[in-house]
């Protein structure tokens, strides 16, 4: 909640805020903005009235927004509830652009002025991490750190209750059972790369974002990759315990060289590309498989891109770095070591479960791989009377991948500034069950993002029934940015009457439940604007409900729709919206201002666009809702064909 502290000072600022907003707002024609800015600065004497009321003391003032703020700028305030800075950087962006409404700026400079001081962000540190990533996360304002390393999982049940983020490495298990423990958490962080013990259906069901850190152990595991390559190549570890046995077998460990060797790396993400670059080095022609790999970056990188099975076939060695997903488990299995040269040399650091290890042990047995090297298992740890213990040929690690004192200083400070990143500024970086979205994407995106989502909530209100598919189309300089934010605001902004529980993660999951087949597209056709988003409801047999389009007017940015069911038409998404189609005869705008002005409602705006046999479509922007009775009367109207109250 958030607490009114008595301060002079911040009155001073209170009170200059609302002349300034005042004088900002009188520089406005537009009529509904002028009127959104009275509403403030009404809501701001009221405030400042409850403050010098002595006898009422400290003041929530959080239900008071809530009920009269409009709800555009109450789903902006969202992401930054506990970091005053972002809230007055807002403030001031508001107050200079008027956008969404000049007295929004007054809203944010009270928040970030009256905000709770002790209101805390509980960060969850589960496993150890760098402890300068620990450190990182103690400075921030607003953060409550708790460490509970090798804490239970009944014990995590408790300490999740009322956290905002959770940091893990690989030992802490996040399950479905820890989500639902959780109802404020926004964010999971793993430090690393694989996300194995994060129940990630789990998460995007319950809205929350799951990051990894793919860059900071990159170097440290394409390094121990290829120490396990020439570990497989040179018997060094063999020899090296001999030697401590007392022997002296010179002639007992012939080896192997790398140079004009055939390696296939299986995924050429980051670690595949420094294995690459490393085993160039050494004189080795490199193969790669990648299925979102392309012939002219391979070439670029001086790789020949081939098949799964060409890359079998032609490898005299081959590591794997790929996540283990339903498509990569057991990737390579007795099929897969049929395909091999005899004497082939496989090495696994990436993931457990993407080489078969039954299928390993019996090509082991057979000579048919002549040396294997396992930094990651199908059970971890291994257990103890493991076959590949008493092996040879086979050099084990203890998942030592992201081990180096660099890596995991690396990844600690990564995983706490991407937590922090999440939480303070809503910037989303390196997630795994989402677009990522760095700040400076965001920026250009955040315009959009406002129209993608109110379109969204206008279609589903103007559809009213069950959707099949909603189709997406953009259009214009649109294409060049990023869609699947804009098309997880559409979604979002679809589900925003539906359910209280969606969110930018879980709105595409929550779509699937619906049944509503979500395609987005890019169109190059030219069109009336430089810029559009069309968005189209259609039922379940496949006929179009209703469609509508908006784009971005004036140096601001205002969002407007400005087609509906293929009609031309202009109107400011925003308020409450009075939509009818009805027969064009004359006195229709006339008798609904009327009807309207009759039960107190009052027109901020009207929009008309005439339609093809006889009828026309209206669009009422309206200062409040329309009563019972003025929609009775409106509907029983013998022009009247269709009414819709659209809400935003």
């Amino acid at each position: 909640m958030i607490i009114l502290q008595k301060d002079e000072s911040y009155m001073d600022i209170l009170r200059i805020g609302e002349v300034s907003i005042r004088l900002i707002s009188q520089n406005f024609v537009d009529d509904s903005l002028f009127r959104k800015s009275l509403l403030f600065i009404k809501i701001c004497e009221y405030l400042r009235n409850l403050w010098d009321s002595c006898d009422l003391g400290p003041k929530c003032i959080e239900e008071l927004v809530a009920q009269n703020a409009p709800k555009t700028i109450r789903e902006d305030l969202h992401p930054f509830a506990n970091e005053s800075r972002r809230a007055l950087d807002l403030a001031n962006f508001y107050c200079n652009t008027g956008l969404p409404s000049p007295a929004a700026g007054a809203f944010f400079l009270r928040f970030a002025i009256f905000r709770k001081p002790n209101s805390l962000m509980k960060i969850l540190v589960a496993d150890r991490i760098s402890p300068l990533g620990v450190a990182f996360l103690k400075e921030q304002e607003g953060f409550e750190v708790i460490e509970a390393y090798g804490s239970s999982p009944e014990k995590i049940l408790d300490l999740v209750k009322d956290v905002s983020a959770i940091a893990v490495r690989s030992e802490t298990k996040i399950t479905a059972d820890v989500f639902a423990a959780a109802p404020q958490l926004k964010a999971v962080g793993r430090a690393g790369v694989g996300v194995d013990n994060i129940d990630l259906a789990a998460a995007t069901e319950h809205g929350v974002v799951v990051m990894n850190t793919p860059g900071g152990n990159t170097i440290a595991t394409a390094e121990l990759t290829f120490t396990h390559m020439i570990c497989g190549t040179r018997p060094i570890t063999q020899a090296a315990a001999s030697m401590k046995a007392g022997k002296w077998g010179r002639k007992e460990y012939p080896g192997k060289e790398l140079y004009r060797k055939t390696l296939t790396i299986l995924g050429l993400g980051r670690i595949g590309r420094e294995v690459a670059l490393r085993a160039q080095a050494f004189g080795m022609n490199v193969l790669a498989y990648d299925p979102y790999l392309t012939e002219d970056r391979a070439k670029s990188l001086g790789i020949e891109c081939v098949d799964l099975n060409t890359g079998f076939e032609r490898a005299d060695y081959i590591t794997v770095h790929m996540p283990l997903t339903d498509e990569t488990r057991h990737m390579v299995d007795e099929a897969a070591f049929a395909r091999m040269k005899d004497g082939v040399r496989i090495f696994n650091v990436a993931r457990g479960g993407i080489i078969k290890e039954a299928a390993l042990l019996e090509a082991l047995e057979a000579g048919k791989v002549a040396a294997a090297g396992l930094d990651v298992f199908e059970v971890e740890p291994l257990p103890e009377d493991h076959p590949f213990r008493s092996m040879d040929n086979v050099v084990l690690t203890p998942h030592l991948g992201a081990s180096t004192a660099e890596a995991q200083e690396s990844v600690g400070i990564e995983i706490a500034e991407l937590i922090t990143a999440t939480l303070k500024e809503g910037v989303i970086q390196n997630a795994v069950n989402m677009p990522s979205v760095d700040a400076r994407t965001l920026e250009k995106l955040a315009p959009y993002l406002t129209l993608g989502k109110r379109l969204g909530t206008f279609i589903q209100q103007l559809a009213h029934r069950q959707v099949g598919e909603l189709k997406i189309t953009y259009s214009g300089k649109i294409i060049e940015l990023d869609a699947q934010p804009l098309t997880r605001a559409i979604q979002l902004g679809f589900l925003s009457r539906i359910t209280a529980a969606a969110n930018d993660v879980n709105a595409p999951a929550k779509m699937k439940e619906l049944g509503t087949k979500v395609t987005a597209i890019k169109s190059s056709d030219e069109g009336d604007y430089s810029e559009l988003i069309q968005v189209e409801a259609y039922c379940e047999n496949g006929d179009l409900i209703a469609s509508a389009a908006g784009t971005l007017i004036g140096k601001y940015n205002q969002p407007r729709i400005v087609n509906i069911d293929g009609r031309a038409i202009d109107f400011t998404p925003t308020h409450t919206l009075l939509c009818l189609q009805n027969n064009d005869v004359p006195g229709i705008i006339g008798n609904i201002g009327a009807i309207l002005g009759e039960e107190s409602v009052n027109v901020a705006n009207m929009s008309l666009a005439r339609m093809e046999g006889g009828t026309a479509i209206s669009v009422f922007e309206l200062d409040s809702e329309p009563t019972d009775a003025a929609m009775a009367r409106i509907s029983n109207h013998q022009a009247i064909l269709k009414t819709r109250v659209v809400r935003f």
